[in-house]
């Protein structure tokens, strides 16, 4: 039996969903129901739905007696899964930036790194996951030239999140922005300038992809505002819709949700100009600084 490994430096959650999509695929080979594997562990079926969804932490009894229900004796074998159990239920490396971060939204960053597929809608701001540290800290600041150990941190979280999507080719992005948030002057026209310029790097990402809805189009499918679809396709988990807000965050993941901010996402990709007009748009704009 072969174990899927994270990638190196992965959190915790991304563990947690791996080893619930492992402890799944044992389950169901087994002709198990989650009722039964929530009996042996004391728990219920719904307590083996939250683990089998990497939702909730897992104890090391729990796992060694569902291994043992499904059959996995060897402790060649089970020694890979124990190991996973162990490491998931350790602090993620973005708590050592302390309070920088609120919980609501550590939350979404562990189940951001372990999403190979991310579909964002941006608004107001170029997306995190596309800004420079200098625009980044902009915006966190709100264009206060105070040093704050807080926003440093906050910053290097961005950058770290960041490093994903330009080390690793296997995590996909697709962001669509609207035309007012890649124009909206944040800082001076330098930070403008390096900031257009680095989505025009961005455009050469082969797991990069980029469009921008001009003002033409008017009103269109998001009026709602910005939001970010997150896919799990290796795990076989539903998709979970991230809608950020002032202080907290809402995490969507019943099909009607879902269906409905993919749908409005495939109608902003159609009234987007194509991803091989968008370096022409930037340099364009930057033509305008």
């Amino acid at each position: 039996m072969s174990v899927a490994q994270p990638e190196p430096g992965s959190g915790p959650t991304v563990r947690r969903i791996l080893l619930g999509y492992q402890l799944r695929k044992l389950r169901e080979a087994k002709g198990i129901t989650r009722a039964d594997a929530g009996y042996k562990i004391r728990g219920s079926e719904s307590k083996i739905s939250r683990l089998e969804l990497g939702r909730v932490g897992f104890k090391l009894r729990d796992v060694e007696d569902l291994l043992t229900l499904y059959g996995v004796t060897d402790p060649k074998q089970r020694e890979p899964l124990l190991s996973l159990a162990k490491e998931s239920n350790k602090a993620g490396w973005w708590q050592q930036y302390g309070d920088a971060l609120p919980s609501w939204f550590q939350s979404y960053v562990g189940l951001e790194e372990a999403a190979t597929r991310i579909r964002t809608y941006e608004a107001q701001f170029i997306p995190g996951l596309l800004q420079t540290e200098d625009y980044a800290r902009t915006v966190i600041t709100g264009g206060s030239n105070s040093r704050d150990p807080e926003a440093d941190n906050r910053v290097a979280v961005r950058m770290r999140r960041q490093r994903r999507i330009t080390e690793n080719q296997s995590a996909k992005l697709w962001a669509i922005m609207d035309e007012a948030a890649v124009r909206r002057p944040v800082g001076d026209g330098h930070i403008m300038k390096r900031q257009l310029e680095r989505l025009i790097e961005f455009c050469d990402y082969t797991n990069v992809t980029l469009q921008i809805i001009p003002f033409s189009v008017g009103a269109h499918a998001a009026e709602a505002g910005s939001f970010t679809i997150l896919r799990y396709p290796e795990y076989d988990l539903a998709d979970i819709v991230y809608l950020e807000q002032l202080t907290g965050a809402l995490y969507l993941d019943k099909r009607d949700d879902i269906d409905a901010y993919t749908m409005a996402m495939e109608r902003l990709s159609v009234a987007a100009e194509p991803p091989n007009k968008t370096a022409q748009m930037l340099k364009s704009m930057i033509s305008d600084l």
